[in-house]
């Protein structure tokens, strides 16, 4: 069995019954023993693999449509391990991994209602909603381990084992240890070190009429700021690509973002097609600013900023919220429905506030979901926060065509609101934003040829920035996105592939000034792929190229946390190549990657993902990822 391709196709089920089990494929007996379902194959020898400990969703369970997800032994993209890599480089770093993000392109925000508005880190955060659940038959165990160039390291492990065919339980552990990038002054100078855990369970009752998913999640993220390069017109000393030699702003400033989260959700089922549900979501997010003011670190902010003249500044924001969600739901002639009512309530607390910033919040909501065939289906959900914030969605999918609709009206953040800072402080009263987005995918499949062109228009007023001066701003006019893209996959031969997304943005109308994205981004991607000696080992080898045009791209103020607009540095235009290499021996997965491939073969000495901040220099990674599943 282990010299067989491993299944790459999800096993799916569809139903009301959460105790309903799936069939796997290629186990030829299952029985029960001492409480375990026991798995033989032909020769009565025990047979445990990918499609014998497998995962879902919450989201899945809320739909009545439970996914059983194999364990990944795919290759594709293997290679793009850390998580802005994972997004095809749609994300805006600082260099290095772990370090700030933002998105490139605009994006609607999950919550309509009061969020915290520090997102930095958003990216590296595993939120409860997307935990995997497992049904497992055997202890299950995922090590991976990405040794990058520079001292640049995660470690990854899950594990997950059943008490009974019908309650598993399992955690999550995650580290990264990223040495900084830019003028390291020891081995072990790392930028960021992040730990995070979580512990997660569930539950079925024996009828199959309850059914109880809970996890609790922490990560503590540190980083150290450099505050990227000091340019060359303000140190002549200073030079830009020269990496750990580079003069950089920062040297003793801090900053910590830590979160908490207790999170279950849990169903019983009152009759066919009927359902009552109640989700409970506890967040708490810490995050401290630390700068030693008696140190050259105070050449990096603006003297009129300061509005304190300690010798360390330090700010602390505490946000905490809680969400209490209650509705039924089920399915009624081919159709899923559902109707909730949901309360949130919070606060941001700041030592400089003479109250905490609370806030407390109603919505109303539903869901209807109809599966009209295999193929062809029409979604439509929304929900209204009372007073004046509402979403409502729909979404039809075809075999040919994908349209999506989205019109929502969203709080702007708290810390957007109001921040008392030790260089900066507001107080703003803004408007609540407002979007429309419109969607549309073509899916057209020839023999070797797979297309995907798509459109995306969004209109967005009252839009909320940070200005050139890196405060909290709001947009007296509109901004329209006009963004037509293609996804293009071409198969040559039997052996190669040539992998390619591009899209297309203009932004126009009274408030485009606020949006800094670039007119074109590549993603190029030409690669082997083919099983070797005699399928057992399977290789992928290949040039993975990504390319955006110049823009004014948006700088990063470490004491806000924020990416804010600048006018002054162009993140000029230039391609980047890696070259990789990934291969599986049976369910091990190894990668490795070259980065930076044409250094020093372009007109440029390097490129830059923020101002100030030099994308990466030429070194190799390593990577491997196993399963154990006894």
């Amino acid at each position: 069995m282990a010299q067989n391709p491993l299944p790459r196709t999800r096993t799916e089920t569809r139903t009301a019954n959460p105790n309903q089990q799936v069939n796997q494929e290629g186990l030829e007996n299952e029985d029960e023993e001492g409480g375990r379902r026991t798995l033989l194959d032909d020769s009565t020898r025990m047979v445990f693999g990918p499609t014998t400990s497998l995962y879902f969703f919450e989201k899945d369970i809320k739909r009545n449509s439970l996914i059983l997800y194999p364990q990944d032994t795919s290759l594709t993209n293997f290679h793009n391990y850390d998580p802005v890599a994972k997004s095809n480089w749609k994300y805006q770093d600082l260099g290095n991994i772990g370090s700030a993000t933002q998105p490139i392109f605009f994006q609607l925000p999950e919550v309509i209602g009061t969020t915290s508005g520090f997102h930095a880190y958003d990216l590296y955060y595993r939120a409860p909603e997307n935990t995997k659940y497992f049904d497992t038959k055997s202890p299950f165990t995922e090590m991976s381990a990405f040794f990058g160039g520079g001292n640049r390291n995660m470690l990854d492990i899950a594990f997950a084992r059943n008490i009974n065919p019908r309650w598993n339980v399992g955690f999550d552990f995650h580290t990264i240890r990223a040495r900084k990038t830019l003028n390291p002054v020891a081995r072990d100078d790392n930028m960021v070190e992040q730990t995070a855990y979580a512990l997660h369970t569930n539950y079925r009752s024996e009828n199959g009429k309850y059914w109880f998913l809970g996890n609790f999640s922490r990560m503590l993220h540190r980083v150290n700021e450099i505050g990227g390069i000091i340019p060359p017109t303000v140190d002549s000393t200073s030079i830009y690509f020269t990496y750990e030699d580079a003069k950089v702003w920062l040297g003793s400033t801090q900053a910590r973002d830590l979160r908490q989260d207790y999170h279950f959700y849990h169903e019983y089922k009152v009759k066919d097609g009927l359902q009552i549900y109640h989700i409970f979501d506890r967040k708490k997010q810490d995050l401290l600013f630390l700068a030693d003011m008696a140190s050259s670190d105070t050449l990096y902010y603006l003297e009129e900023d300061q509005l304190s003249k300690k010798d360390t500044a330090r700010n602390q924001n505490d946000f905490a919220e809680w969400r209490n969600e209650v509705g039924f739901k089920g399915t009624f002639g081919g159709f899923y429905y559902n109707a909730f009512a949901k309360f949130r309530n919070g606060r941001m607390r700041h030592a400089r506030f003479d109250e905490d910033q609370a806030f407390n919040e109603f919505f109303i909501g539903g869901e209807l979901i109809g599966k009209l065939s295999e193929k062809w289906s029409l979604s439509a959900d929304g929900e209204y926060l009372l007073p004046g914030a509402f979403r409502i969605h729909g979404l039809f999918s075809s075999p040919w065509i994908d349209a999506e609709y989205t019109k929502a009206v969203y709080k702007p953040t708290s810390m957007q609101q109001r921040y008392a800072g030790y260089f900066l402080s507001w107080e703003n009263n803004f408007d609540n934003v407002g979007v429309d987005q419109v969607k549309g995918t073509l899916k057209l499949d020839f023999d070797k040829i797979r297309l995907r062109p798509s459109f995306t228009f969004n209109r967005v007023n009252n839009y909320v920035y940070f200005d050139l001066d890196r405060e909290a701003a709001q947009a007296s006019g509109e901004a329209l996105i006009l963004q037509p893209g293609v996804i293009a996959n071409f198969l040559i031969g039997k052996k190669f592939r040539w992998d390619n997304e591009v899209i297309f943005t203009q932004v126009t109308g009274e408030a485009s000034d606020a949006f800094r994205i670039p007119e074109i981004y590549v993603n190029s991607k030409f690669y082997f792929d083919s099983p070797l000696f005699d399928d057992n080992i399977f290789v992928q080898l290949g040039l993975d190229i990504r390319y955006h045009s110049g823009y004014l791209a948006d700088a990063y103020f470490t004491a806000t946390q924020q990416f804010h607009l600048q006018n002054d540095f162009d993140v000029y235009a230039y391609p980047v190549a890696d070259l990789f290499l990934n291969f599986r021996i049976n369910r091990t997965r190894v990668l490795v990657k070259y980065n930076h491939l044409n250094s020093g073969f372009m007109a440029e000495e390097g490129y830059f993902v923020t101002p100030d901040y030099t994308g990466y220099r030429s070194f190799l990674d390593l990577g491997i990822t196993w399963y154990l599943f006894d």
